[in-house]
């Protein structure tokens, strides 16, 4: 009997509007059961994906490695690139920083809450936060946000809103 090479099938997860590289990597890699080594291997990128997950793209990831990724996770290249920081654009690896009103409205993590010169959410007018009000636990790279809430007592991100200051 002849072996045949199966390709593996893999769930399919929509970007949402505004989500960050990171925590869309997180959903997808759940959705399939893979780790960010287990995901990088599919799409020949090696470490790529963990260093991404945590907002290291010094280098950028290239077109080519967006492209191979892309084939994996079955969005286009061009959709892939909007979940980056723009050229020039100044990125904060940490802390990990959310709009609990954001969140409540599409629950990811948004890119732009990374950005050096953002300090406040423009749409809701509210201070950024870096820990949650409730514990003080500072929050996990957006890869890990499996359920929506701080790891260490439970608050819920949408709930978080109450506790932001206006800008």
């Amino acid at each position: 009997m002849e072996a045949i090479d199966i390709q593996p099938w893999m769930f399919r997860v929509e970007p949402l509007q505004g989500e960050s590289l990171s925590h869309f990597l997180g959903r997808f890699r759940r959705a399939n059961e893979l780790t960010p080594t287990g995901l990088g291997k599919m799409a020949g990128l090696g470490g790529a994906i963990a260093r991404w997950e945590k907002f290291r793209f010094n280098p950028p990831p290239s077109l080519q490695q967006l492209e191979a990724l892309g084939v994996v996770v079955r969005v286009e290249r061009e959709r892939l690139q909007e979940m980056l920081p723009p050229p020039g654009v100044g990125m904060k690896l940490e802390p990990i920083r959310l709009c609990g009103a954001c969140y409540a409205q599409s629950p990811c993590h948004r890119i732009e809450w990374q950005f050096k010169e953002m300090q406040g959410c423009d749409r809701h007018g509210l201070m950024l936060l870096s820990e949650c009000p409730n514990c003080g636990a500072r929050f996990k790279v957006p890869a890990l946000w499996v359920d929506g809430w701080c790891q260490r007592c439970f608050l819920g991100f949408a709930e978080i809103a109450k506790y932001q200051k206006a800008i």
